[in-house]
Order: structure tokens, then sequence, then C-alpha cells
């Protein structure tokens, strides 16, 4: 299927945010020839700044399959930010949709038409210590099972050392280097024409992060953590970690009050028949 035409809007859009993209960031991208020259696609990126998305759609751009991101609905309904969602043929997502994978059908559409859609699996910045990807959601596996579309691991790495995760403040200096790297296609096909249980997506999830985390260990040239972080575990560990603090706390206070030594008492006592 042909590849859809980059458009004015995300031209316009190219041309608002490359010039500071460019002086803010060198560039080290590598892997654009793992990007597919036609037909639809997914790329599953690592996020680990809240201006990564700026810069991975920018060495996106470069190659010349512009990536159709999968954002909130509410950002689409009016003003400016809505027309430019609109205009650059962003994904609304339905958070409200009941039904897991109807909320990605304009995803799936998208695929279908000869779309690139960029998913960011971990489903927001990542919360591992070191930066490491986290486990991820499973939507990305979702769409790719439906359509059996190629699935390309991104790693990226430098607009985390520009801008932290869950930071307001940027490090503008030393200007610091924006690293890509894209691999070939994540082979799922032991996957494909099997009920789509939890347990299959969640091992193709599985899959699709551990690609994207060899990535990204390429370009640190460090290894991973064997066991990725995971949210949910940690919200679990820390809940009960804050039970046990509490419970530890209230039977503490609830413990009678030592007495005093028998010959304390008495000379306590003593003490008092003197001071009449």
């Amino acid at each position: 299927m042909p590849r859809r035409r980059i458009g004015f809007w995300y031209r316009f859009a190219a041309v608002l945010c490359k010039p500071p993209l460019v002086v803010l960031l060198r560039r080290d991208w590598r892997g654009m020839e793992h990007i597919p020259v036609e037909g639809g696609f997914i790329t599953a990126v690592n996020h680990n700044s809240h201006i990564d998305p700026f810069a991975y759609a920018h060495f996106q751009y470069n190659t010349g399959r512009v990536p159709r991101f999968l954002a909130k609905s509410a950002l689409f309904k009016k003003g400016f930010v809505g027309a430019a969602m609109r205009g650059t043929g962003q994904i609304p997502v339905y958070r409200e949709s009941t039904d897991a994978l109807s909320a990605f059908r304009a995803a799936i559409d998208a695929v279908d038409r000869g779309e690139c859609v960029a998913f960011y699996p971990e489903g927001t910045l990542t919360r591992d210590p070191a930066g490491w990807p986290m486990t991820g959601k499973t939507g990305a596996a979702r769409v790719a099972l439906q359509t059996k579309c190629p699935v390309i691991p991104v790693a990226q790495w430098g607009c985390n050392e520009l801008l932290p995760p869950y930071s307001k403040k940027p490090r503008l200096l030393p200007r610091k280097t924006h690293h890509v790297l894209a691999g070939p296609p994540v082979d799922l096909t032991r996957f494909y024409d099997r009920e789509m249980t939890a347990e299959l997506l969640k091992e193709a999830t599985e899959v699709i992060m551990a690609a994207v985390t060899r990535q990204l260990e390429e370009i640190r040239g460090e290894q991973a953590p064997e066991t990725p972080y995971d949210p949910r575990r940690e919200r679990i560990e820390q809940r009960r970690r804050t039970k046990a603090q509490t419970q530890r706390g209230a039977q503490q206070a609830a413990s009678p009050v030592q007495s005093a030594p028998a010959g304390q008492s008495a000379q306590s006592a003593q003490e008092k028949g003197l001071g009449k």
C-alpha cells in the first residue's frame, strides 16, 4: 500500500519545531534503513522525557514516514491544538471506552491505510531509576497482532539529559545529543492466528519491550536490569510496606506502658511519705 503524503500541517509543525530541536540537540540517528518504505507499520519507542516525542518525531519525519501518535481525544476538540492534531493525522484514544480493542480501532485503521503508528508502550514516562524501559502495556501488541504489520523497535536517549523525567527545569549546557537507534522488525509470527488472550498479549508485549531494551543497551553500552521495572508491582509493594508500618505503629500505640520496678515504686512511696 502506498504511503501517505506528509501534508501541510505536518510540514507546518516541522517548520515550528525543527529549528529549536536543531539548536538544543545534536543528532546521532541510526537504523533508518529499518523503517519500511511502503505499507503500514508500528514503531515501539521508549519514553524518558517530556520532549522526546518532538525529537523522535523529528527523526521519523526525516525518514519520510511521519508518525501518527496516539493522544487523548480531548486534545482534538477545539482551538489551534485541536486543528493541528487533526491536521497532522494524530490518533485520538477514547479512554472512556470499555472495549480495549475499540479504543485502538483508529490505530488499526491507520495501519491498514498504510500509516506509521508510533506507540509508547510504557504508557508514561519511565519510572525506572536508571531510565531503562519499564514493563509495557498491551496496546501495541494488540494492534500488531490484529493487523500483522511490522513492529519496529526504537530506542532513544539524550532528551532525558536535556529535560529529565518529571522535571520542569531543562539542562541546556553542555549541549546534549539525541541518540536514536531503530532495529529490525520484531518477530511476532508465533503469536499470529491464536486467541488474543490477556496472557498472549502480555507475552507479545514482553517480546516487543525486550527488543526496545536491546536497542537502548546498544546506545548506552550498558546492560539493562534482568527484570524490568513494573509500576504496578511497585505500587503493590509500596502499599504492603505502608500497611506493615501502620500495623507496627498501631501495635506500639496499643501496648501497655511498662510498670516501674517494684524497688523503684517502694522508694518513690517512701520519698512521698517523708515529704509529708
